[in-house]
C-alpha cells in the first residue's frame, strides 16, 4: 500500500561505516562505491543514516562487486523496515507482556511521540512473532546463510524498551544481515549473558562490547569533568549585568568590556564529548587566558584620557587576544576570578 503521508523528518543525522576494511573471501582491500540514505523512527528519535557501502574490486573474488553495508546497521532495525528494533521489541513486550490491543499499544506509541499507524503496530507486532520464531535447530535456514561464504560474523544485541522490561536478544550474522535468533528474556545482565554464551560455545571466548566497554570506562572522567565545569561556571556569573552598565557606550573602554564579556560567553557555551574532548578542562584553560589577560592590563594601569591620542596602553594588543572574538585590553581587574585547578 503506497504511503498516504510524508516520511517523518529526521531529528538526530548519523553517518555509519563498515568496520571491515578486507574482504573476507580474498582478503583485498575493500574500497567506498557509494552512500545509502535511510530514516529509521526509534523509541528516542528520528534517525537520518548516511551508509557507506563498501565493495571488493579484486576481479578474481568471486565476490567482486557485492556491497559490504555498515554492521551497526543492523542493531538499530531490520532490512527494509522504517522502525528500529527497540520498536518492534516495545510493541511485542505491551502485547505478551500486558496483553494490550492493537489499538493500546498505538496510542502507548503516539504518547511516546513515536508516529506509527496502527496498521503499522499489526505488521511489527508479526515480525516480533516472526523472531522469536527463529531456531538453531533449522540447518537447511543456516546452511543457505553459511555456504556462501563459508563463515558467519555473530553480533549479539540486547533491546530494552524500558528499565525492568523484558530484553529481547538478537543473533544476526553480519556478513549476510540475517536474523539467525531472537529470544525475549527478563534478565539483561551481562553474567546470564555470559553463563549461556559459555554453555553454547564452551570454547570460544567471550568478551564484552568493545563500544559499552569504553563507554562505562569514561564515565567516571565524564563525570568529574562536569562537576568541574559546574563549579567553573558558578564563579563566571554576572557577565549580564557587566554588560548592562555599558549598554548604549561606544568609547573605547565599552568595546573592550563587551569583548571580554563575549568570550566568556563563547567559554561558557563551548561543549566537547569527553574524555577526548573534556568540556570542563577547555572550559579551564579558556578562563585562565582570559584572566592571564586581565592581569596583564591590570599590571599596565589605567589609560590616560586623552582624546585623539593613541598611546600604548589604548592600542590593542594582540597578546590579549587568547581565545576567538573581539577580546582586547581594560582594566576589569574583578570581574572574573581566576580559575584554580
Amino acid at each position: 500500500m503506497a504511503r498516504l503521508t510524508p516520511p517523518p523528518i529526521p531529528t538526530e543525522i548519523q553517518t555509519l561505516k563498515p568496520l571491515l576494511r578486507s574482504c573476507p573471501t580474498c582478503g583485498e582491500t575493500l574500497w567506498a562505491a557509494y552512500h545509502n540514505y535511510r530514516t529509521i523512527t526509534t523509541l528516542e528519535a528520528v534517525l537520518g543514516l548516511t551508509l557507506q557501502i563498501r565493495r571488493c574490486l579484486n576481479q578474481a573474488c568471486p565476490h567482486v562487486h557485492h556491497p559490504h553495508r555498515p554492521e551497526q546497521e543492523g542493531r538499530l532495525a531490520l532490512p527494509k523496515h522504517e522502525c528500529g528494533l527497540d520498536v518492534i521489541a516495545f510493541i511485542g513486550q505491551q502485547r505478551y507482556g500486558y496483553h494490550r490491543s492493537v489499538p493500546e499499544i498505538h496510542q502507548a506509541l503516539r504518547e511516546r511521540r513515536v508516529a506509527v499507524a496502527p496498521r503499522t503496530v499489526t505488521n511489527l507486532l508479526e515480525r516480533y512473532d516472526e523472531l522469536v520464531a527463529l531456531s538453531l535447530q533449522d540447518t537447511t535456514r543456516l546452511q543457505r546463510i553459511t555456504q556462501v561464504r563459508g563463515r558467519i560474523i555473530l553480533a549479539l544485541d540486547g533491546l530494552q524498551p524500558d528499565v525492568g522490561h523484558e530484553v529481547l536478544w538478537v543473533l544476526r550474522d553480519c556478513l549476510s544481515g540475517e536474523v539467525l535468533l531472537a529470544r525475549s528474556l527478563l534478565s539483561a545482565t551481562h553474567d546470564d549473558l555470559a553463563h549461556v554464551v559459555q554453555e553454547v560455545q564452551p570454547d570460544v571466548p567471550h568478551q564484552l562490547c568493545q563500544f559499552h566497554y569504553l563507554r562505562e570506562a569514561a564515565k567516571p572522567i565524564y563525570e568529574a569533568d562536569r562537576h568541574a565545569k559546574k563549579i567553573l561556571k558558578k564563579r563566571v556569573r554576572g557577565v549580564r549585568p557587566l554588560e548592562r552598565q555599558f549598554e548604549g557606550r561606544t568609547d573605547h573602554e565599552a568595546e573592550v568590556v563587551r569583548g571580554y564579556c563575549s568570550a566568556v560567553r563563547s567559554a561558557l557555551t563551548d561543549d566537547g564529548r569527553p574524555p577526548l574532548a573534556a568540556s570542563g578542562l577547555t572550559l579551564h584553560d579558556r578562563l585562565t587566558a582570559i584572566s592571564d589577560s586581565l592581569e596583564r592590563v591590570e599590571k599596565r594601569g589605567p589609560c590616560p584620557r586623552r582624546s585623539g591620542a593613541s598611546t600604548p596602553c589604548s592600542t590593542r594588543d594582540s597578546r590579549l587576544l587568547p581565545l576567538s572574538g573581539p577580546m582586547s585590553a581594560s582594566p576589569m581587574a574583578g570581574s572574573i576570578g581566576r580559575p584554580t585547578s
